[in-house]
């Protein structure tokens, strides 16, 4: 998962603001919330927005620089919907997702590096029927979609939710590219539509499973899906994370016999050698009166060398022994 340090994000102006990470509103009414006949469409190329989220993009055609500009000045409100092609740099209405959300523009910020970034908070799902006109921006006419939430069953679905919340907080902890801090952001979103939107829209998931989730109507068939994802995520993390800490217990066991070999070898060394050592010299004696090829020769002392570095107490010693004796009979 790609989640936030926290349900805030500072967005880094001289204003030193704080914008949400999830719509502090209220669920019910912003599922509710009024949409126009005809919206400005602003095509994204790698991000699929959800209802009450809020996100930062980057925007870089001219038109979708002046879409903003013009929505911002206004305080009007947009439709954002992604791109079916990414490539497409003049998208007309057969290159979108017909379901796309209706945006508020938060803040716009001109970046150091001469792009524009737009804050954007999602507010409701709808429908695009068809492009009314393409200058100096896309518009079109739109539907309303309404989020449908589950009639029966209510304990059910608080359930789902629940192990949702859950699997996303075990997902965090076995995750080392996610912060720690995404935990309190999972706690603390109100509303089962938020915390779902919210876990949709950071899931690892690709555009076209984003954009099939917001397609959902039902929020407990959104949430079931979503589910099915985090319970696959969860189980590819914890096997990571259970071979990482293998291998690490493999390592540390043969550093640990490595290091024991070096101090069992110094004290011998101290002493005047071992009984061990001078059956590594009788070997090497014994070879010296072979009449071997090079190459035989180089693949038996690389054998004795390997002889040389195994803890003599092991089974191992023995069984590399008993191979150097039948290379010499």
């Amino acid at each position: 998962m790609k989640l936030g340090n926290n349900l805030f994000f500072d967005i880094g102006d001289d204003d030193t603001d704080f914008v949400p990470l999830i719509s502090d509103g209220n669920e019910e009414e912003l599922a509710l919330a009024e949409i126009p006949e005809t919206l400005p469409i602003l095509p994204l190329r790698n991000t699929v927005l959800f209802p009450g989220v809020v996100i930062p993009i980057t925007v870089g055609r001219d038109k979708s620089i002046r879409l903003v500009k013009e929505a911002y000045k206004n305080n009007t409100s947009i439709g954002v919907v992604a791109q079916r092609d990414t490539t497409i740099e003049d998208p007309e209405i057969g290159d979108l997702n017909r379901v796309g959300t209706m945006a508020s523009i938060v803040k716009i910020l001109n970046m150091p590096d001469d792009t524009t970034s737009v804050i954007i908070h999602g507010k409701r799902r709808f429908h695009l029927d068809e492009i009314t006109s393409k200058e100096p921006y896309l518009k079109g006419r739109v539907t309303p979609l309404t989020d449908l939430k589950p009639a029966e069953d209510p304990q059910e679905f608080e359930a789902i939710i629940g192990t949702i919340k859950d699997l996303a907080l075990k997902i965090v902890q076995y995750s080392s590219n996610v912060p720690q801090e995404a935990s309190f952001a999972i706690k603390n979103i109100e509303g089962a539509g938020f915390l779902v939107n919210y876990l949709c829209s950071n899931a690892d998931l690709g555009m076209n499973e984003k954009q099939d989730l917001l397609e959902t109507d039902n929020i407990r068939d959104r949430a079931i899906r979503l589910l099915e994802h985090l319970s696959l995520e969860y189980q590819k993390q914890k096997l990571k994370k259970d071979i990482q800490s293998k291998v690490k217990l493999e390592i540390d066991a043969q550093q640990r016999e490595y290091l024991l070999n070096q101090q069992m070898k110094t004290i011998q060394d101290e002493l005047g050698g071992s009984p061990f050592d001078q059956e590594v010299e009788d070997i090497r004696t014994r070879a010296e009166t072979k009449d071997w090829k090079e190459e035989v020769a180089k693949m038996f002392y690389r054998e004795v060398e390997k002889l040389e570095r195994i803890n003599p107490a092991s089974a191992e010693y023995s069984v590399q022994l008993n191979y150097l004796e039948v290379l010499l009979d």
